[in-house]
């Protein structure tokens, strides 16, 4: 259970899906303990708990929100599931690593956020540019006065999905879609390098055939007129590519959202300069030890009000897009 720096906390996994098996891998090779897993198929749980050595499988998994020797539950279940179980292990007094997005909306982000306040947990999104510590060093050289000013932002994220209908990309009932996929990741770089939070936001949707938004062009800035613009793709392939420009320079990223490697050029001379730090192998394994920090009393260093912000945005155009999933009757999500 949770004490000093020495002491181990005791981490449980719900789901057993790609990123779940991740997760477990950086969690043994940092040396963390896997207390528990649940699954909503057992025989997943099973075999998930023999691959990795994990002593507690549950015969329902919903008792992993009640089990006193849990500690941490990181969900890795779908985007429309969270709300549920974070409603249920917040509430159970559990500190939460959610993967991203952590709700479909702001509407279940308030919610668990304010239970999560009265139970006084650590909650968190699963995003790692939060973590890698290239993003840290490049934080720490802007807040430094290095960069100048941010003046634009330009965010590309496509991926080429087939049409399958019923993979979670494409699938409404899966809360599938670019901007809770892979516009979350664009949108949080963004945030963390702006001063405030956009506040004039333009946006425009393709939609795929079932519904959910394929192709999102997004432009917006915030009070200081930081302009960001961003292009996102489910269906066409894009280079995963970040241009932060600053006063003095600009900023080059390559596969942002697990990158280790940024180029800045000079914005007089040209010069080139190659900013190394982090593994991207160990992605998952930073996001974990902030998240233990976190515990341990640091909880500015989850980014929860930046996961709010951007969660705002994301709510803000689907709304607009009337674009609501089947959870979300009512259409109300902001």
């Amino acid at each position: 259970m949770i004490g000093g720096s020495g002491i181990l906390i005791n981490w449980a996994i719900l789901g057993t899906g790609v990123v779940a098996n991740e997760m477990a891998r950086a969690l043994k090779k940092a040396g963390k303990r896997i207390y528990s897993i649940g699954n909503r198929t057992h025989s997943k749980a099973v075999a998930f708990a023999e691959k990795y050595g994990i002593e507690k499988v549950y015969d329902d998994f919903h008792a992993m929100f009640y089990d006193e020797n849990v500690d941490v539950i990181y969900i890795t279940t779908p985007h429309n599931t969270h709300i549920s179980f974070l409603r249920e292990a917040l509430s159970a007094g559990k500190h939460v690593l959610c993967e991203k997005s952590i709700t479909l909306n702001s509407v279940e982000l308030r919610e668990a956020v304010k239970i999560a306040a009265e139970k006084k947990v650590v909650l968190a999104e699963a995003m790692t540019i939060y973590h890698m510590p290239l993003y840290k060093r490049l934080l720490d050289m802007y807040e430094n006065g290095d960069f100048g000013r941010v003046n634009l932002i330009q965010l590309n994220f496509g991926s080429f999905k087939e049409y399958n209908m019923k993979n979670r990309f494409f699938n409404k009932s899966l809360a599938g879609g670019a901007i809770l996929d892979i516009g979350v990741y664009a949108l949080s770089l963004a945030r963390l390098f702006l001063t405030s939070k956009p506040v004039d936001v333009l946006s425009r949707v393709e939609y795929a055939p079932t519904g959910v938004d394929e192709k999102v062009g997004i432009v917006m800035t915030n009070e200081q007129k930081e302009l960001t613009v961003i292009s996102l793709s489910l269906h066409s392939k894009q280079p995963k590519r970040a241009v932060i420009s600053c006063e003095r320079c600009y900023i080059e990223i390559m596969e942002y959202p697990r990158s280790c490697e940024a180029v800045i050029v000079d914005a007089v001379s040209g010069k080139r300069d190659i900013i190394s730090c982090g593994d991207k192998q160990c992605a998952l394994q930073y996001e974990m030890e902030d998240m233990e920090r976190a515990i341990n009393g640091d909880k500015k260093i989850m980014h929860l009000d930046d996961t709010i912000d951007v969660m705002a945005l994301m709510s803000k155009m689907r709304d607009e897009w009337q674009m609501y999933y089947p959870e979300e009757s009512d259409g109300k999500i902001l």
